[in-house]
């Protein structure tokens, strides 16, 4: 095909949002390039699918990180979506934008990403069935679930509980007040994911100015001196190119588009001269502040039915199945995370510095290379989870080949400051405060994991320290700011030292925000395509 005046690598969260509003106006042609393939599979568009979806390599880069200390020395398994809509196709559609304080650290950050300008994007984009108002946006081409139907029971006891303990109920997470215990918003429409591939990219598809290329993966961006030209990618077996006549846009993740800037020679230059790669810029930050949310699930066996019950008999599963496809209703209509809530772990925290997963249903017995959210125990249980907000701890993203099919080395470092070791340890014991007070012990049967036996400090840090792991939420590996010397990114999400190439991707935020990673990662493309149209000719 002719030069692209857009080339868009990775249709992911950030990605399809750029191709929908790059291509809107017609006036430029726009070329979109996915490793992955359709998005149009069962398990993909089954909001409950998504547990088919954790080991699929078909959709699923299948990441895995170095042996972490903070875990035990575990290799931690990292999800990411290798399929139109990206990890938006894959992920447990709970949409948390984060707290306004977030925004404010990002305007100090980068001029122009202040809690202040990020809301009128975010009510621009939401289609909110909750209505609009001063937070919430209404008409915008992502639809919203309220998620205010067909809640699991357990659901009122949980911020019954949660309000005993102290932690009120919160209508909203994402309007006036972010503290408290609640409903999740969900990116869920007519009982179907609803992933940017489904509101973003596929309504744009229908234009002649945008073309989609998927099983093509990007290998290096070409450059004619300093200045991006184009991309090599590997598509069937062969290696093709594809010219830019104005940028190319990386948008593959907080993973993905790291590794393509070291492939493509910017990055940290003895890295890159070590693996034979020349170096057209060094900068040791691409790659580098590697942030990501630590979980941890606290489960309990139950006296009353949860969803293991409904999903673990062959009828449960018939039920289920029949209750979907007839009513668009049931357990597989959702989430599993159909509560949660932000909580301080102490007085003196200046804003919520924990995340909380109510879950109605357990999987302490799981199969081996599945997610088993469809084949739960067969006990009445649940579980409750939590995150930290704004970890500390900072890991790195950096090549291991040259190889550009090689996944690259993940040091994710967990737990690898004693804040977020003292946090947590704070924060389970928070858990059994919830679970103690009378709405949810005249429910609970037993602590099962980690056990009424494990008390002491010690045995509560190393408890977590095994079980913990990644909630999917890695960020800031090419992060944008004012700051040249600690950034790779200008606050317009322009590469600093070439031109004609910009990052616009989860990777691209200056720090973490307090909450899951999808919402402010459409943000990232729908704010990006602004800064592009904005110094478009």
């Amino acid at each position: 095909m002719d030069d692209s005046d857009y080339i868009i690598v990775g249709a992911g969260s950030a990605g399809c949002v750029l191709a929908n509003r790059l291509s809107e106006s017609g006036k430029y042609r726009v070329t979109l390039i996915e490793a992955g393939g359709s998005d149009r599979r069962f398990y993909v568009n089954l909001p409950l699918g998504y547990g088919k979806l954790f080991y699929d390599p078909a959709v699923n880069w299948l990441y895995k990180t170095e042996p972490d200390p903070g875990l035990a020395g575990q290799r931690d398994h990292w999800p990411r979506g290798r399929i139109l809509g990206g990890s938006s196709s894959i992920n447990a559609m709970v949409w948390i934008r984060g707290h306004a304080e977030d925004y404010a650290e990002w305007g100090q950050a980068a001029t122009g990403w202040g809690w202040q300008d990020v809301l009128p994007a975010y009510r621009a984009l939401e289609d909110n069935e909750a209505g609009a108002d001063a937070w919430r946006g209404q008409g915008g081409p992502l639809f919203i679930s309220a998620n205010r139907k067909g809640l699991h029971p357990l659901v009122n006891n949980y911020i019954a509980a949660c309000a005993e303990a102290g932690l009120p109920e919160t209508a909203d997470f994402n309007g006036a007040q972010q503290e408290g215990a609640g409903v999740y918003q969900m990116t869920i429409k007519g009982a179907r994911r609803n992933s940017t591939a489904r509101a973003f990219l596929r309504p744009a598809m229908k234009r002649p100015n945008l073309h989609v290329i998927t099983q093509a993966q990007v290998t290096r961006v070409l450059f004619d001196g300093r200045r991006a030209v184009g991309v090599e990618y590997r598509q069937g077996g062969q290696t093709r190119t594809l010219r830019a006549r104005g940028e190319v846009i990386l948008s593959g993740g907080a993973i993905n588009s790291p590794q393509l800037l070291q492939l493509s020679g910017i990055g940290p230059g003895a890295l890159l001269q070590g693996l034979g790669i020349p170096v057209l810029h060094d900068n040791p930050n691409v790659g580098a502040h590697l942030s990501d949310h630590q979980g941890i699930n606290y489960t309990w066996r139950m006296r009353v039915p949860t969803y293991n019950d409904a999903l673990r008999p062959w009828w449960g599963k018939l039920w289920a199945g029949m209750h979907y496809v007839l009513g668009g209703g049931g357990p597989l209509a959702k989430s599993i995370n159909h509560a949660g809530g932000f909580f301080r772990t102490s007085a003196d925290q200046p804003r919520p510095n924990m995340q909380l997963y109510m879950q109605a249903f357990s999987t302490l017995l799981p199969r081996e290379g599945e997610r088993p959210i469809l084949t739960p125990d067969p006990f009445p249980g649940l579980s409750i989870g939590l995150s930290n907000c704004r970890p500390t701890s900072r890991g790195h993203i950096r090549l291991r080949s040259a190889d550009p099919l090689a996944h690259p080395v993940i040091t994710a470092n967990a737990f690898s400051t004693d804040h977020d070791v003292q946090e947590m340890l704070l924060a389970v014991k928070f858990l059994r405060r919830i679970t103690a007070q009378p709405a949810m012990a005249r429910v609970i049967a037993e602590e099962l994991r980690p056990g009424p036996s494990v008390t002491q400090d010690a045995d509560l840090i190393a408890d977590f320290r095994q079980r913990s792991g990644t909630v999917y939420h890695p960020s800031c590996t090419c992060r944008m700011g004012q700051d040249a010397a600690t950034t790779v990114l200008d606050p317009l999400l322009r590469v600093r030292g070439v031109t004609g190439l910009r990052v616009i991707d989860a990777s691209s935020f200056p720090n973490l925000i307090a909450g899951n990673t999808n919402a402010p990662s459409i943000l990232m493309g729908w704010m990006g395509a602004d800064k592009i149209l904005g110094a478009a000719p």
